[in-house]
Order: structure tokens, then sequence, then C-alpha cells
């Protein structure tokens, strides 16, 4: 596939894209307003960046897609049709003649009731009456901040059984101040939002990191877990330790230091990213994930971040076929380390050639597990006897 197939020379066939750089809220949105006003959606994806205000943002769209249904989220940056971007209001209108949607919000989810979770989950599932010849998936956007994703998304599986789950959590830029999805025309915090989506697309789930482990091990020796906050690992005060393992002065820790440098966890013979989010106080680490007291942690090593995308996004379907378009769950992080490597035009290449628009999450979703530093998407086929790529 060459950069001729990119989503603005060969628009998709399933969903409409538009984009705004506008630094006003009701300008940028009837900007996406105009661009969309050929489509016919089933639903609009809304994925904004931290320098647009949620609650303007929120105003503006009863007048400028007053008509349409619209979820989203806000975001750690985009990916558009142009690749990586931090300063883009990005729609996805995807087209009602490919898709049905339902909804649900949980809120607040911190605490997770997990017996809610999946009775909720459960109706909205025996609610959305299945049409024959279509298939099912769910996506689900989570407050970054919340801390509840893992046992959340374990309760979507129990509640959704056979429906593959796929998502992000809402980002906040680097700031990790506030994240919020959109439902409804309103903007939550302390919440999450599922979508229960039908298409007659062919689908394929994807989910991949470029980490190895390393012979270099760690216990965590106390944790409050329900910050995600570890105090000591080896016995020794965390930041201090995690710093003696990876040969870095404490005072240089950073978030483009955690992410070259991620410790896994092992399940069974998967290794998860247990992504480090910043330093807590003067000795603490905060993680993106679940961690607990006696978790045994590896440090990652880092495998070649390009070539790793390249392969991960090689997907076609079972007649050889190009993805339509390719719905992605980018970890921030990732981005830091493609940026700080100074491969951030190569990565946006590869995203522009392989048809992938999303936004930078605060982590990830994939088939019923929480993970980080990972990219996680659905590539979506075109219907057979539509134009080919």
């Amino acid at each position: 596939m060459t950069a001729v197939d990119d989503l603005d020379r060969n628009p998709a066939v399933a969903v409409r894209l538009a984009v705004s750089h506008a630094e006003d809220a009701a300008v940028a949105l009837a900007e996406i307003s105009r661009q969309l006003a050929s489509a016919r959606p089933s639903f609009i994806l809304l994925f904004v960046p931290n320098r647009l205000q949620p609650e303007a943002l929120a105003k503006a769209l009863h007048g400028a897609l007053a008509d349409t249904v619209v979820f989203g989220c806000t975001t750690a940056g985009q990916i558009t049709s142009r690749g990586y971007e931090d300063d883009a209001l990005l729609a996805i209108a995807f087209e009602r003649k490919h898709f049905r949607v339902a909804s649900t919000l949980f809120s607040p989810i911190s605490p997770v009731s997990i017996a809610d979770v999946v009775s909720q989950t459960e109706r909205l599932a025996s609610q959305f009456r299945a049409t024959p010849g279509r298939k099912r998936l769910a996506l689900i956007f989570a407050d970054g901040l919340s801390k509840q994703e893992d046992i959340l998304v374990a309760a979507l599986e129990a509640g959704l059984k056979d429906i593959p789950v796929f998502g992000g959590s809402a980002g906040d830029g680097l700031r990790f101040e506030k994240t919020q999805v959109l439902r409804n025309g309103e903007f939550h915090s302390n919440a999450a939002l599922l979508l229960l989506l039908e298409t007659d697309l062919a689908f394929s789930g994807l989910g991949f990191d470029h980490f190895q482990p390393t012979e270099k091990r760690m216990v965590v020796t106390r944790a409050i877990p329900e910050e995600r906050l570890v105090l000591e690992i080896n016995g020794s005060p965390a930041a201090q330790e995690y710093a003696r393992m990876i040969q870095v002065p404490v005072e240089d820790l950073s978030p483009k230091i955690f992410a070259e440098n991620p410790v896994l966890v092992r399940n069974r013979n998967l290794y998860h990213v247990r992504a480090i989010q910043q330093i807590h106080g003067t000795n603490g680490l905060t993680f993106l994930s679940a961690i607990d007291d006696g978790l045994l942690l590896t440090l990652g090593r880092g495998k070649e971040i390009i070539r790793t995308l390249d392969t991960g996004l090689s997907v076609c379907d079972k007649d050889g076929d190009a993805p339509d378009f390719i719905l992605g769950f980018d970890c921030y992080l990732r981005k830091l380390e493609i940026e700080r490597k100074g491969l951030d035009m190569e990565a946006s290449d590869r995203f522009r050639q392989r048809r992938v628009v999303g936004f930078s999450t605060y982590g990830e979703q994939h088939l019923g597990v929480h993970v980080n530093q990972t990219f996680v998407g659905v590539a979506f086929f075109r219907p057979k006897g539509g134009a080919p790529l």
C-alpha cells in the first residue's frame, strides 16, 4: 500500500471525516458541521484537544450538530488523516447505511459497582435487537483519571459475553487534571461511555506494543492499590529503586523516560505494560493500570517502534483487501517515545498509509483487559462490491 491510498485522496466508504483547528469552540464546530453537510451519520465520534473547553463545546453542539447523535471524549492528542496532531478537533461520522448504535453511561465509576455494570450492560445488549446478517462490537471510553478501567472492562466482558470490546481512556494532554466523556450533548467526569455497534462491515481487532521482557525484575513491596500508587519497590523507595534499575538519576525521571523504560506484568505467556504516569511526592510512582502489593514487575526493553507499528497495522480481510479505515486508540506514552526519538513524521506516515484515525489515550482496552503503551484498534473493511482501494 502507498500513500495514494490515504483517507484524503481515497476517502472511506463507511465514515466521513472532519477536522478543525479553530481556537473558538463555536467556530470549530461550525467548520465540522460544514464539512459533514453531505454525510448521513448514524452517529459522530468527536475527539477533543485539551486547548478547547468542553463546556464551550457542549454549548455550541446544540446549534452546530443539533440533529445528530454525538459521542466522544477529551484526548491526549488526535490521529487525523494527516497522522499525529495535538490541536485538532476531529469528528468521525459513521454512515447510517453501515452502522447502528446504542449507548449507555456509567456514572459514577469510582468506585465501580461490578454488579451494576454487568446488569446495565446486559440490559443494553438485550434491548438493542440484533439484525440478521450483521455483526456486533462495543467501544468503551472511560475517564482516564478514574483509576477504574481494569475493573470496568472486566465487568463489561462479563456483561457483553461474546461481543468484543475495544476502547481508550480519555485524556487531558499532559496536564492530568480532568478527563471527560461526551454523551447527549454533555461532558461527564468520573464516568464511562459504552457504545454498542452493529455493522454490515467485516472488522478485525488490533492490539500490539513494541516491548519485550528483560532479565531485570522487581517486586512491589508497598502499594496503595485503589490509588494505583507504588511507594516501595524491592523494599526501597519506589522512584529511587526504579531509577537505579534503569540507570537514570531520579531527578531526571519524566513521562518520556517512563515511556522508554516501562514495566511489564506477565499474564500466562503474555506480557502487558503497566505504565508509570508520574512521580508522586518525592518517592512514589503513580501507575496507569492496576497495581498491588507483591506484584512481580519485569523491566521492558523496546523493539524498533516504527517497524512494529507498520507490522501491526498491516491487516487485511479474508480476501486480502486493505481496511476501509482503522479506528485507533494509541497510548500517549507511545507518542512521547516516538517524538523523543524524532520519529513522529515516520509514524504519521504509517498512520496515513494504513488509514488510521482516532486519538492518543491515557490507557487502552482490548478484549477484556486494560493495558498501557499499546496500540488498540478496529479495522473495518469495505463491503464486497464497493470501490477497491
